[in-house]
């Protein structure tokens, strides 16, 4: 599946078992594709900076790498969530391969970090039919958004279009801790942050906006 900047209704209407929006009327900041040397420290400082605690989906090849960096989220009390070991495309993968690259992160977090992971994201965005039985049985709560920044396209206006337009107060709102968005993440994190509180909308915490 692909969209714009909010996936449509008929999409949400019959995936209904994922998390598109808040539970309770807060807006969620998310993060896929790090952890990354050049990019997670500096968000990690914002989000300090702005009492705000996200969601982080992470590849599995970049917590290899990075372990420090997975532990600084983690005590920061931040959430990670699974984003596959190789950030593929899992509409193209057999059943066992997805199973077994989710079992692997899952492992990876629990003996290296001591920690459970409940949240999962799809790379690209990309699923269909077979990935809500495959979540089911891995008890896997599969978070999606209703705000897709563009941040990866490296424009801080369209971040800023996209977030005035579409920022409602139960967004799930997508960034990347990535290189792509390196240039303009932290001014995105800003800028939503400026806009929620110029709308009276609250940022909150990824366990009660996904309970």
């Amino acid at each position: 599946m692909r969209y714009s900047y909010d996936p449509p209704g008929i999409i949400k209407y019959f995936f209904n078992d994922f998390i598109w929006t808040t539970r309770n009327n807060k807006i969620l900041l998310t993060f896929d594709d790090g952890p990354l040397a050049e990019t997670t420290p500096m968000i990690l400082r914002t989000l300090e900076e702005l009492k705000i605690k996200a969601v982080f989906f992470c590849v599995g090849d970049n917590v290899e790498k990075n372990s420090d960096l997975v532990s600084a989220i983690i005590k920061e009390g931040h959430q990670v969530g699974c984003h596959m070991l190789r950030h593929e495309v899992i509409t193209k993968l057999k059943n066992e391969e997805v199973k077994n690259q989710v079992n692997s992160f899952e492992l990876m977090l629990k003996e290296k970090h001591n920690y459970d992971v409940k949240y999962f994201r799809p790379p690209h965005g990309r699923f269909d039919l077979k990935t809500k039985g495959l979540l089911a049985e891995m008890k896997m709560k599969n978070i999606m958004w209703s705000l897709l920044t563009y941040d990866y396209k490296n424009d801080i206006n369209l971040v800023k279009f996209a977030v005035s337009k579409y920022l409602r107060n139960n967004s799930i709102i997508v960034l990347h801790d990535s290189l792509k968005s390196k240039s303009v993440v932290v001014d995105s994190i800003k800028y939503i942050a400026e806009e929620a509180q110029k709308k009276g909308f609250d940022i909150g915490e990824p366990q009660e906006c996904l309970k």
